[in-house]
């Protein structure tokens, strides 16, 4: 008769799992590291299948801003003759192109992450918000190669940022704050409605019109920027440019820090919500 004491073979998890009160959203948490290799995988089958059987693949990801930053430049810069702060206009769109576009294609893959993965969801445990994250996660790498493209504008325009670069990361952190939230937020509502596969696109081109991406906050009355500023995007589009371009663009704080604010109340609460529905999705999805 074997021991029991016997040592257990090689690979076997010897983790105890105790059952307690009050531990289950720490185990949760923890989980998230554990099935690490999960969310490796599907951010990396999401970005084979976006560009799979593609004519010019990740050039896709340039076209879309600089298709969209020629037409605001005719209409914005050249016939409406929007004040551009100083910076040469195609630039001033280009720049605010990069947060914007990751913020709408993270908010259309979120979205529909969880249906799209239904069987994957309804089949085994693993912490579900890691779904929407990684669509997140292959939009940023959308970013970072139109991130590129516009340092090659800023070369050619020869506008040359300052000491101010270095708090690029804090927005870039910002617009990944508002990815998150926005979809998680979607992603938790579309499976339990499926209309919102419906609204997303409406919500993306309505926002594009509202946030300063083709023109600049400042011309908007000082008496309403505040209440503009609600717009979550608005912190971080004018901080990139505020960053990029050194003293051409001025960054009005009290606006700037009432738009973070509602970035960190969008993320919270999405969490918060997102976590209270998850258990139900394998029953409803």
């Amino acid at each position: 008769m074997p021991s029991l004491l016997a040592p257990q073979p090689q690979g076997v998890d010897d983790r105890e799992l105790v059952i307690e009160a009050g531990k289950t959203e720490g185990l949760y948490w923890r989980d998230l590291w554990g099935y690490r290799e999960l969310f490796y995988f599907l951010a990396w089958r999401d970005l084979l299948v976006r560009y799979k059987q593609t004519v010019i693949g990740l050039a896709w990801s340039v076209l879309r801003p600089l298709l969209t930053m020629l037409v605001f430049t005719v209409i914005f810069g050249k016939l409406a003759k929007l004040p551009s702060d100083g910076a040469p206009y195609p630039v001033l769109v280009f720049a605010a192109m990069l947060p914007w576009q990751f913020f709408a294609n993270a908010l259309s893959e979120c979205s529909g992450s969880l249906i799209t993965n239904a069987n994957l969801v309804s089949k085994i445990y693993f912490p579900r918000v890691i779904v929407p994250t990684s669509a997140v996660v292959v939009s940023f790498v959308d970013f970072v190669i139109s991130a590129v493209m516009l340092g090659g504008f800023m070369t050619w325009y020869r506008v040359l940022p300052d000491w101010r670069i270095v708090t690029l990361p804090l927005f870039t952190l910002i617009a990944f704050a508002a990815a998150m939230g926005a979809g998680l937020w979607l992603a938790a509502l579309t499976v339990r409605y499926r209309d919102f596969r419906y609204v997303v696109p409406f919500i993306v081109q309505f926002g594009l019109y509202i946030s300063p991406v083709g023109f600049t906050s400042s011309i908007v009355p000082l008496k309403w920027r505040l209440l503009y500023s609600m717009n979550p995007m608005v912190a971080v589009i004018d901080g990139f440019r505020w960053a990029l371009f050194g003293g051409r663009s001025d960054l009005y704080w009290p606006g700037s820090l009432a738009s973070s604010g509602v970035v960190l109340a969008l993320l919270v609460s999405s969490i918060w919500y997102f976590r209270r529905v998850e258990r139900t999705f394998a029953d409803v999805i």
